[in-house]
């Protein structure tokens, strides 16, 4: 999502630790996901705080609620984007070694969740960028992919995922840091995991073909590669206002994307969607699922934007068990999947 909403000083205690998931919301996971490879939530709170780097756990970031977790796992969803901030997981320069706290209250996370029977998403939620710069080192950007990679190599239900929206940048640049991510995370022995790759301009799907071309010639020896997208309905397509376009505007804005993916013989993702709780949003929402689902030989499932114990009264919260998009938009999406 372009703005992040920066919640440092409001405190959440979330508990890292949960009861193990019961052979009952597995069989849920089997139950529900029939269309899809894969449909879930964003889990924000860690690449919270922005502002303040390393910060302090719980004051200027946190980490997603396990029992959260665990009850849209009930209802059926089985992945989860975990936003991070590479400054904090990596501390100094993108090249240092992992920050043991952070790396310890992510993988406890993402343990939960695969566990379960789930899938798990590392996101560095840095739009391409390191403190604030571009970054523009494919060798360090390598590195540090193979020392993320590494901690999480043994673990199949691992998905990497580049960086989340990189925008404002070179094709070609955005191109070559996409491969060198991959090189990186297969350089470290992990060879069992998806890799989610992002485009330029906030990897939109709308303006997938006049800006993200070039990303058709990444390679992957393991070819696990997925084309991640990321598709708003409001007018400019931010994912700022609960307005959306029209009660079309869901299927019309990955059109393009979505012949693109079969021409190229590609797989992609809807890594971040989602719309307003009204009866326009609602049509729109279901109808840009409902054409994902025409069309699983190229869309392998979505996530909605966003859960997280911070949200509050957010817009498109997805926060069990009173977020706006939990309560009111979750039940038209959960048959469709």
């Amino acid at each position: 999502m372009r703005v992040t909403q920066l919640l440092a000083g409001f405190a959440a205690i979330v508990s890292l630790a949960s009861a193990a998931p019961t052979d009952s919301s597995r069989s849920q996971l089997a139950k529900r996901v029939k269309k899809f490879q894969w449909f879930g939530v964003n889990e924000s709170g860690a690449e919270f705080g922005q502002t303040s780097i390393p910060g302090t756990y719980n004051k200027d970031y946190t980490f997603p609620s396990t029992s959260s977790i665990d009850t849209l796992m009930g209802k059926g969803l089985n992945i989860f984007r975990i936003p991070i901030l590479m400054e904090r997981i990596a501390r100094g320069s993108m090249t240092s070694s992992l920050d043991a706290t952070y790396l310890s209250q992510l993988t406890a996370v993402v343990n939960h969740i695969t566990n379960a029977g789930g899938y798990a998403i590392v996101d560095p939620h840095n739009f391409g960028r390191y403190n604030g710069a571009i970054i523009t080192s494919t060798a360090n950007f390598q590195t540090f992919w193979k020392n993320v990679a590494t901690a999480f190599k043994s673990n199949s239900k691992v998905i990497f995922d580049t960086n989340n929206e990189y925008h404002d940048m070179d094709e070609s640049l955005v191109v070559s840091l996409n491969q060198a991510a991959i090189n990186g995370i297969r350089s470290a022995g992990a060879t069992s995991q998806y890799i989610f790759v992002e485009g330029n301009s906030y990897t939109g799907a709308w303006t997938w073909t006049t800006q993200n071309t070039a990303m058709a010639s990444l390679t992957d020896p393991n070819n696990k590669i997925i084309y991640e997208m990321h598709q708003y309905l409001d007018s400019d397509g931010s994912g700022t206002s609960d307005q959306c376009v029209s009660s079309t505007i869901g299927s019309q804005r990955i059109t393009d994307a979505t012949t693109w993916l079969k021409n190229n013989g590609k797989k992609g993702i809807l890594g971040e969607f989602a719309g307003g709780s009204n009866s326009v949003c609602e049509s729109a929402v279901t109808g840009m699922v409902n054409y994902m689902a025409a069309n699983t030989d190229v869309w392998t499932g979505g996530l909605w934007w966003g859960g997280g114990p911070w949200w509050g009264d957010y817009i498109f919260s997805m926060e069990p068990p009173s977020g706006t998009a939990y309560v009111n938009v979750l039940p038209s999406i959960l048959p469709l999947i």
